[in-house]
């Protein structure tokens, strides 16, 4: 329980960042680093609490490496303005059409990618187009929305979908035809509301003063950004082909983006080369970031070990029962916890003699837990790494976001019992 106090505390803490002026990352760590400690300390075993740690540390530093080199890439692509070949094609100014614009990319591009790739990339890119700091909270708000209803659908486009798919509980077709009307739906409902408030025209940066240099590095710019994107695709056909962790795929990449980028810089000296290095990229990624969300994700992890979420599981199926009630509770639950653990506990629970494959229940489970993570800016991978980018506030979220995510959730929801009904 001493645990579950200090995970709660830690939470607040997290989310009145702005009140406490403690930054978000030294408290995910002081919470991580306590919760793991009163583990030890309430073992009767010294080796046991350390092979949980290492257990969890091994996930954990699996998303923090796809993190870091999803994020170099992205930062080399931008270095070379690789994100103008997009940026130039996308000519309205109003807000909302740019709204739906960047939400169904970010959508579709999701289900190809993942919902944290697609997060990095497109929040990136939104950079590049939006002078002022609301206009892009807001924006990054909607991508992280529909990244997560986009990744929902797809076996590639979240990590519970694809723990399913490789469980052996959804199959890719049934998930795909499925699921994907409701994911839109999620995504559809929180962009009507939206617009109400999306309206007059947005504020462009202004990248002329850059013009001559771009076009003297106009083939390495579209070198860098055809291959850097081609990177980023190839991460789960690398998964699919090798059956390697993500992270993998994504560190393979770099390891490419790396060479090529030294070959095609070879001939300048070292200072002319240094922005466009990934040394320099490197540099400019966001350490605290990366270190919070390795605090969040050990801090939840020492839940899992002390079987805290697996009760949790246990005491919604004995006293709810229906499973519908139980997907969206967990659903909702994901946006406080990681998702991953209690899929995971979900499914040690249930059989396959008791839910054969594709079953609603399965299928059900792929949406909410992929979707609620959406309705708290640290429910979900793209939620943190959105934060992380556009040091966007807990509670700013909270007050514009949350609510338009729990009404796209329910709505989805409400879609795919009517359509297993």
């Amino acid at each position: 329980m001493s645990i579950l106090v200090v995970f709660i505390l830690g939470y607040l803490a997290i989310a009145m960042e702005h009140i406490i002026r403690l930054n978000k990352a030294a408290t995910a760590l002081l919470t991580a680093g306590i919760c793991w400690a009163l583990i030890a300390i309430g073992s009767e075993s010294t080796h046991t609490p350390s092979e949980a740690l290492s257990h969890h540390l091994e996930e954990a530093a699996g998303i923090l490496f796809f993190l870091l080199g999803a994020m170099t890439i992205v930062e080399l692509i931008d270095a070379h303005d690789g994100f103008e070949l997009i940026t130039a094609r996308i000519k309205t100014t109003n807000k909302r059409k740019l709204l739906w614009i960047v939400s169904l990319l970010s959508f579709f591009l999701s289900a190809v990618l993942d919902n944290l790739t697609t997060t990095i990339v497109i929040v990136s890119l939104l950079g590049k187009i939006l002078a002022k700091r609301n206009d892009r909270l807001m924006f990054a708000g909607m991508v992280v929305i529909a990244a997560n209803a986009g990744g929902a659908w797809s076996p590639i486009g979240d990590v519970t979908t694809t723990m399913l798919w490789i469980g052996g509980q959804i199959s890719a077709l049934t998930i795909m035809r499925f699921a994907i009307l409701p994911s839109l739906v999620c995504l559809v409902i929180p962009l009507i509301f939206a617009g109400f408030r999306m309206r007059g025209t947005i504020e462009r940066i202004d990248n002329k003063k850059n013009e001559l240099n771009r076009h003297e590095l106009a083939r390495e710019r579209n070198i860098v950004f055809w291959i850097g994107i081609s990177c980023l695709l190839f991460v789960p056909i690398f998964k699919t082909v090798t059956h390697l962790p993500p992270y993998m795929g994504m560190l393979f990449g770099l390891g490419l983006m790396w060479l090529i980028t030294e070959i095609i810089h070879s001939g300048r000296d070292e200072a002319e080369k240094g922005i466009y290095s990934v040394n320099h990229a490197l540099r400019k990624i966001d350490s605290p970031s990366i270190l919070f969300f390795l605090g969040i994700l050990l801090s939840i992890g020492a839940l899992q070990t002390t079987g805290m979420l697996t009760s949790a599981a246990n005491y919604l199926s004995e006293n709810i029962g229906d499973i519908r009630v139980i997907n969206i509770i967990i659903g909702l639950l994901s946006a406080i916890v990681d998702n991953v653990p209690l899929v995971a506990a979900v499914q040690g629970m249930y059989g396959l003699d008791r839910y054969p494959t594709d079953h609603f229940f399965w299928q059900f489970l792929a949406y909410c837990s992929g979707t609620g993570g959406s309705a708290l800016i640290i429910g979900s991978a793209a939620g943190i790494a959105a934060m992380g980018m556009e040091k966007m506030e807990f509670g700013w979220y909270l007050k514009n976001i949350s609510w338009l995510a729990l009404a796209g959730f329910i709505s989805g929801a409400a879609v795919f019992i009517l359509m297993g009904s």
